[in-house]
């Protein structure tokens, strides 16, 4: 098994950051063949933190398993955030030692950071994590990537609570990931099974959108990426996998679990208020079904007219239920405008955000301003056909008035979807990606700011290198 080990392709000064660490590793990058490489298909990060004992037993584990499994060319990543331990000596050997193996260093501490940060500099198409007590079974780990290679899903995760999972582990444990999931699926409507099992994987075109959205640099970074990327409409796929609880797992339960339950109130907020711009990155990896032409109609209609007709429905029964309760009280006019002002607000702010996907406050006062105008044009066909029926019966009972305003909505409906569609929300799906850009720029500078840093100085220590 050829497995390509491209050292160099990470920046020096973020790959050895210690001088310890460099002393420790300076016979693993002293070659400069391995740079010439093609990158491999898949990387595998072990995220690590004073694991002297557990590290060289874990990698040689993996790479073992991989060399005989995995049928493409493979890296695994040993991401060590900031040990005080022995930790980056056994790092850096195994670097020097095995082929396919790499050492990066990180001087603080973070799960999300240590991925975060090797993601964003991985060349492989492919990116995995996996803790470094190798708790699941590595029979999993082709299973789980091999829907990304094929471009059929975004994202992989294990499940220890999917049916067919096998898992030892304490009732304590277990009792505190099936709360936590069923938290997530209460407050922020997940759907996925097992948002912390320490196994999953990403494409690196899906994580290089993603990563500057995720804050979180500890724990609940997993569940943050899975949360943005279930809402932003990406495919994820989930693998059940056997799991045995380490024992002697470092990781502080307490502290842990008010991490994330921080971390749930700041993603159910920023969704809630729609301060994440999760429009701009629907579907943009590649053909979807539903966005392609069907016998000459534009991209996008078949699924905008289904969405349509659904929240037309349910506001054609919101305005029935309103006229019959005015009707009560009122006349017939009074009454039709009133129930088709209310059922109008609700059904252009329900197709703002389920059939054209607009989400946030932007332009939403000027997209209900405007529906309010397609509102007028309806009270107009709906009114004049009241006013008309009442001329030519006198005095017609209220189930020839339903049936009138009925037949009267579904004109007015045909000439509302396409007013919606062409001018209230025309496709900016152009602007938008060209929007993208400027409009995460800032975020992902700040959210990023460390990393930029550290760029510039590595940029500044290859020139100086190029110019010995």
């Amino acid at each position: 098994m050829q497995t390509d080990t491209p050292r160099g392709t990470l920046p020096a000064r973020e790959h050895l950051l210690s001088e310890a660490y460099r002393a420790a590793a300076a016979p693993a990058v002293s070659g400069g063949s391995a740079a010439a490489d093609p990158p491999p298909v898949l990387d595998v990060v072990i995220p690590v933190y004073n694991e002297e004992d557990d590290l060289e037993r874990c990698v040689l584990r993996l790479h073992e398993h991989l060399a005989r499994t995995f049928p493409y060319a493979f890296r695994i990543t040993i991401a060590d955030n900031a040990s005080t331990d022995r930790t980056p000596e056994v790092a850096a050997r195994l670097d020097a030692t095995i082929d396919g193996v790499r050492a990066y260093r990180l001087e603080q501490k973070g799960r999300g950071r240590a991925l975060r940060t090797v993601w964003s500099h991985s060349d492989a198409p492919v990116l995995a994590y996996m803790d470094v007590d190798l708790s699941t079974d590595l029979n999993a780990l082709l299973p789980l990537v091999a829907p990304l290679i094929s471009g059929h899903s975004d994202l992989a995760i294990g499940s220890r609570l999917a049916r067919s999972s096998r898992v030892v582990r304490g009732p304590k444990r277990e009792f505190i990931s099936r709360a936590y999931n069923l938290i997530l699926k209460s407050s922020l409507a997940a759907r996925f099974s097992d948002a912390q099992c320490g196994f999953k994987a990403i494409r690196r075109e899906v994580a290089e959108r993603l990563l500057p959205m995720v804050e979180d640099s500890g724990w609940f970074f997993d569940t943050e990426l899975l949360v943005l990327a279930e809402r932003a409409g990406l495919r994820i796929h989930e693998v059940p996998v056997d799991w045995v609880d380490d024992p002697h797992s470092t990781v502080h339960i307490v502290s842990t679990a008010a991490d994330d339950l921080r971390g749930v109130w700041r993603v159910g907020r920023a969704l809630a208020v729609g301060a994440l711009p999760l429009d701009r990155l629907a579907r943009p990896f590649g053909d979807d079904p539903r966005d392609r032409q069907i016998g000459g109609v534009p991209g996008g209609l078949a699924r905008q007219l289904v969405g349509f007709c659904v929240v037309g429905a349910f506001s054609t029964l919101l305005y029935l239920l309103l006229y019959s309760f005015f009707r009560a009280g009122v006349g017939p006019q009074v009454a039709n405008t009133g129930a088709l002002l209310v059922s109008a607000v609700a059904n252009t702010a329900a197709n703002r955000r389920l059939t054209f996907g607009v989400r946030g406050r932007d332009r939403a006062v000027r997209h209900q301003a405007q529906g309010l105008v397609v509102f007028g044009i309806g009270l107009a066909l709906t009114s004049g056909s009241l006013a008309a029926l009442d001329a030519a019966a006198g005095d017609p009972s209220h189930g020839t008035e339903l049936a009138v305003l009925i037949a009267a909505n579904l004109a007015a409906t045909v000439l509302r979807f396409l007013l919606f569609r062409a001018w209230v929300f025309p496709d900016r799906r152009d602007a938008s990606a060209a929007g993208v850009r400027a409009t995460t720029a800032g975020p992902v500078a700040e959210r990023a700011g460390d990393m930029t840093t550290q760029r510039g100085v590595v940029a500044q220590d290859n020139d100086q290198r190029n110019a010995r």
